[in-house]
């Protein structure tokens, strides 16, 4: 059976692992981007260049309408506005934890006036305050795990989404074999330990295995994208599988 939404230890509705899950990234907000680079060795950056590469070709269309929702701290529209010409529209980037948004915000507004820039946006991945159709390009970046029902948020960008437009969901998963069982092991006992530390925080570092090993896997998540009206739908593992990139279409409109 394909998993529903996120759903945090002891919460049982979406309205209520909605909130949880905004309440604990507002939390750990100001140690985010340490944490994210100490624990992935730095590789998160890797990531998100490699996903930024993947839409090149959109990217660099200057009138393109492009979002970045659940945007954290925006270190993936970072990575987006680096392949933006300089007279490009800028990028939305979404977000409904006010912490984090407010630290995207301010690298957001340390680049020249020259560059491409970025505009923050509070926001729901799930009522996007968005027109019907408007968007060229949606990516979102360990972000989509942690919304409280992935069926809707995947509907939610069709929605936003024009006829031919593109969809990048870039996520962890699990990866198999000898290093997934060694990853577990990382991933389940030193990680939250290390976050803790670091965070003072237990609960969010213990949730992300927990929200990991509850997501769909690539099969299940590329059929729910099917049954959802996209076409082209493809994931590529990054990293051995630790992490990887699901990309869909919405189909043009005969």
């Amino acid at each position: 059976m394909i998993a529903t939404g996120a759903k945090p230890m002891g919460v049982e509705d979406e309205e209520s692992a909605a909130k949880t899950v905004q309440r604990m990234f507002n939390t750990i907000a100001p140690r985010y981007d340490l944490l994210n680079h100490v624990l992935s060795a730095n590789v998160d950056r890797h990531w998100w260049w490699r996903t930024a590469r993947q839409f090149h070709p959109v990217l660099a269309n200057a009138n393109a309408a492009i979002l970045d929702i659940c945007c954290g701290t925006g270190d993936m529209t970072m990575a987006l506005l680096k392949r933006r010409p300089h007279n490009a529209r800028p990028i939305l980037a979404v977000d409904f934890a006010h912490a984090m948004l407010s630290r995207g915000a301010l690298k957001f507004s340390r680049r020249k006036p020259s560059q491409p820039s970025a505009v923050a946006l509070e926001g729901d991945a799930l009522h996007l305050p968005l027109r019907s159709q408007s968007l060229d390009l949606i990516v979102t970046a360990f972000g989509f795990r942690n919304l409280a029902n992935y069926e809707a948020g995947l509907r939610e960008f069709h929605r936003v989404l024009k006829p031919g437009g593109q969809l990048g969901i870039l996520d962890f998963s699990e990866p198999g074999g000898l290093i997934g069982k060694g990853y577990a092991v990382y991933f389940r006992r030193v990680l939250p330990a290390i976050g803790r530390i670091i965070c003072g925080e237990d609960g969010p570092y213990k949730y992300l295995p927990t929200s990991v090993g509850n997501f769909p896997p690539p099969d299940e998540m590329l059929a729910l994208m099917k049954t959802t009206g996209y076409s082209d739908c493809a994931w590529e593992a990054y990293t051995f599988g630790i992490a990887g990139l699901y990309t869909a279409v919405r189909p043009l409109v005969l």
